[in-house]
């Protein structure tokens, strides 16, 4: 049976004075929640998006309710277009606190039935795509000795699913990514955490999903629902904020599943 959906939180200034830059942050998904909530959580914060409309419409929202935001399209599978972003956003900021790595692409379809593009897209901007914005952000980071990177994974880089091979064996990767990576920046007081979510709702999920297959998810949920977008953000604010100082390489799990 499903439960309710708790309060939404009231800031508690976890991230107050922070720079924060986010990947995928426009429409209604888990990067726009995130924005949302670093920016009432007291952030400044650089939104990025591949798409420019929804992407000027999001930092619109944040300034209208007269938070600290800006943005600039980016595509994650460029690495010039990641290399401005992070130089666009040290230039306004100063230093870059916070990195989250959101931008990830998914799809349907079974491997005997899959193509080479189909592969090749989803782990270029998935895997690839947080590979860059992790690598530019530890060039940023590491001389200032100081920052976070907090990337999305998923719980299908732990579990089986059909028709996911392409988006699981991607997110398996970042999961690898963050450990790896968290290890090669602790020595110069870097912090690299993911989180990993299990099922999430939001408007653009039920335009391209099957109605059938939600419903399966729903129900394989411990709740009984899928989370809110924003339940995943307080997740990520968690681990962008100080109280999670003492954990590195982590991935965390958005649900009550694990492997």
């Amino acid at each position: 049976m499903s439960q309710n959906i708790p309060p939404y939180p009231e800031g508690k200034n976890l991230l107050s004075g922070k720079s924060v830059v986010i990947t995928a942050a426009a429409g209604s998904g888990i990067g726009f929640a995130t924005a949302k909530r670093c920016a009432e959580e007291g952030a400044k914060v650089f939104l990025s998006d591949l798409h420019e409309r929804r992407l000027n419409e999001a930092v619109r929202s944040l300034c209208d309710a007269g938070h600290d935001a800006t943005g600039m399209v980016c595509d994650v599978t460029i690495e010039e277009e990641v290399q401005s972003l992070v130089n666009s956003a040290e230039e306004r900021f100063g230093a870059i606190d916070v990195m989250i790595n959101n931008a990830g692409l998914g799809g349907q379809s079974d491997l005997v039935d899959m193509t080479d593009d189909q592969w090749l897209k989803v782990i270029d901007v998935t895997l690839n795509g947080t590979m860059r914005c992790t690598r530019a952000a530890m060039r940023h980071m590491i001389p200032n000795g100081k920052g976070v990177i907090v990337n999305n994974a998923s719980v299908v880089g732990w579990r089986a699913q059909e028709g996911q091979s392409h988006y699981a064996a991607a997110k398996a990767g970042v999961m690898a990514l963050t450990r790896c990576s968290a290890l090669e920046a602790a020595k110069s007081g870097v912090r690299i955490n993911a989180v990993a979510p299990s099922f999430a709702n939001h408007p653009f999920l039920a335009k391209v999903s099957d109605p059938d297959l939600l419903k399966t998810l729903e129900s394989q949920e411990p709740f009984g629902r899928g989370a809110e977008p924003w339940e995943v953000a307080n997740v990520i604010i968690f681990l962008a904020s100080d109280l999670s100082g003492y954990m590195t390489g982590e991935n965390v799990s958005v649900s009550s599943q694990h492997p």
